[in-house]
């Protein structure tokens, strides 16, 4: 009986002992069997930290393809269904803080009503759920979100069409950039459908 108590404390202790140990160690990975797996040095594209041995001139960044032009020399055009070619859709050098130099910008593609109906498709994908079906900045992410504009608003209704496409790209207030989202022939678009609702759709 003396030792089945004895036994029992030892192993009652054990357990104590396995528990605290294994608590204490919480933070701990274990064995790493590739450690490089787990810890990998994260290279940036335009971080130089020592010479490549395999790009030219030591750099990590490679040059660009022969015969490339860079995004904002790229010339790319849109034919409207009367036939009219629109070119230059994404040169757009306006930066973040340049929204009075956007406000006189014209809209390269010419309005009808195939597009208008476009860019209310387009609305409806990505602004609908903040702004509202009519624009009156009543959305569902709106009742969270406040500050969302009405559209039809004395405030609002005499924004040119540089000024809402220079919105949508770099944002605005609580409203966040979409021009990573939202192609440039897409966003002119939306902003004929916009116009429409600031008159009142």
């Amino acid at each position: 009986m003396k030792n089945s108590k004895t036994y029992f404390k030892l192993v009652l202790s054990g357990i104590l002992g396995l528990s605290l140990i294994s608590c204490d160690s919480k933070n701990d990975t274990g064995w790493e069997f590739a450690p490089n797996m787990y810890n990998s040095i994260g290279y940036e594209a335009q971080t130089q930290i020592e010479d490549n041995a395999i790009n030219p001139n030591g750099m990590n960044m490679r040059y660009p393809v022969a015969g490339t032009v860079s995004r904002r020399n790229y010339k790319t055009s849109f034919v409207q269904d009367d036939s009219t070619v629109i070119n230059d859709l994404m040169i757009y050098g306006l930066g973040k803080d340049d929204l009075a130099a956007a406000e006189t910008l014209k809209n390269p593609i010419p309005w009808s009503e195939a597009v208008e109906e476009e860019g209310k498709v387009l609305y409806e994908r990505n602004c609908q759920h903040c702004h509202g079906a009519g624009g009156a900045g009543d959305g569902k992410v709106a009742a969270k979100y406040k500050g969302v504009p009405n559209y039809a608003a004395d405030a609002y209704k005499n924004m040119t069409m540089g000024h809402v496409f220079h919105v949508i790209t770099h944002g605005k207030g609580r409203m966040w950039a979409h021009g990573a989202q939202v192609l440039p022939e897409e966003r002119w678009k939306i902003t004929h459908y916009v116009q429409r609702l600031q008159i009142g759709g």
